[in-house]
């Protein structure tokens, strides 16, 4: 079998940031900053991953029907996992090489395209290869890296990477997925390259609004975080401490946020203006409500409209990583802008999903 590469796109998540592992909407775009993996069979049984970006190497030997995993987030071994559990056999093992772009642990689901990347090369290299759509590896790519150990996140990251473009998500009471096709400006990526530990913030806003949602159905047993108007809120104000308060409404004013965005973003004349203030609504809530920002991010999203940016947001889990502005015109301005305040900037455009490529 000739070599091949497999390459899957790192995104920022446009509206909707911590709302999808609450069952609530997301809208999340794909970035031109890509996982690539190369590589081809073996002719034995073991797999050798080639890791030169962070000096690393694994191997492993494809025997038995499951690998037991070997450290947290075991993410080329839970993939081989999943594929064989939907069917998938390897006779042969496969030796290749993973290189990207895309920030790590950044905000910017490097892991998702490199779990995308991983489970379609897989595909590829399997005995009988039963190729699957885009949103089909993005379902597959949630269940060996969030359902596997039963991590706290949402499906965002695993269905914008594989599909690509921009995706209007809903997974609940059923995923639906609807490709939206609007024409969209140039972005600046903003590397705050500040630490982040996403799986805390994950949980302390996951159990947060869990237990704000327990106690207001206690007082209304219909209330719904899909339903509730905003007005509704001050009905509950006496059952909740004030920070719960200030949360419950930044998540139910960014699903609002998030509503007015699709209708600007699958308008036929989009409004990037409307766009830009949208995205600047989302980053306040998520500064003072969520706690996700950092003082350097916010100073890095200031220098940014100051430069030009018509709006900008904090992108990913926070505590640190990526920030994001939308620059149609500006990008070089913006994103000398953001570096003079000690971030790495990066002119990004929306890309295509996971491919295989020439």
């Amino acid at each position: 079998m000739s070599p091949i590469s497999v390459s899957t796109p790192g995104r920022i998540c446009l509206f909707g940031e911590h709302l999808d592992y609450l069952g609530l909407p997301v809208i999340a775009a794909a970035i031109n900053r890509r996982i690539r993996i190369t590589g081809t069979q073996r002719a034995d049984s073991k797999v050798v991953i080639n890791l030169p970006d962070i000096n690393e190497r694994e191997e492993f030997d494809l025997t038995g029907s499951s690998l037991a995993y070997t450290k947290p987030r075991d993410y080329f071994r839970s993939s081989y996992n999943v594929l064989v559990r939907h069917g998938y056999r390897f006779a042969k093992g496969v030796e290749c090489e993973v290189r990207g772009n895309i920030p790590i642990n950044s905000g910017t689901s490097s892991s998702s395209a490199l779990v995308a990347s991983w489970l379609h090369f897989l595909m590829r290299m399997s005995d009988r290869p039963r190729l699957l759509s885009r949103q089909e590896i993005g379902r597959l790519a949630n269940e060996a890296e969030t359902a596997e150990f039963g991590e706290p996140g949402g499906m965002m990251d695993h269905y914008s990477t594989a599909m690509g473009d921009v995706i209007y998500l809903e997974s609940e009471p059923e995923i639906i997925i609807e490709e939206l096709r609007p024409k969209l400006g140039a972005f600046v990526l903003g590397d705050s390259l500040e630490a982040k530990d996403t799986l805390d913030i994950l949980g302390r806003l996951r159990s947060g609004v869990t237990g704000i949602v327990e106690k207001v159905t206690a007082v209304n047993p219909e209330f719904s975080l899909h339903t509730a108007d905003v007005l509704e809120i001050d009905d509950y104000r006496p059952y909740l401490s004030g920070g719960e308060n200030t949360l419950l409404e930044g998540t139910i004013s960014n699903r609002d946020i998030l509503r007015e965005a699709r209708q600007v973003l699958e308008s036929a004349d989009l409004d990037h203006i409307r766009l830009g203030d949208l995205l600047n609504r989302h980053h306040a809530n998520l500064r003072d409500a969520q706690r996700i920002s950092t003082p350097k991010i916010d100073r890095m999203l200031e220098a940014a409209l100051n430069a030009g940016a018509l709006g900008g947001k904090i992108n990913g889990s926070g505590g640190g990583g990526c920030m994001f502005a939308y620059a149609p015109g500006h990008a070089g301005a913006v994103a000398e802008a953001i570096e003079r305040q000690g971030g790495q900037a990066y002119i990004i455009r929306i890309d295509e999903g996971t491919k295989v490529e020439e």
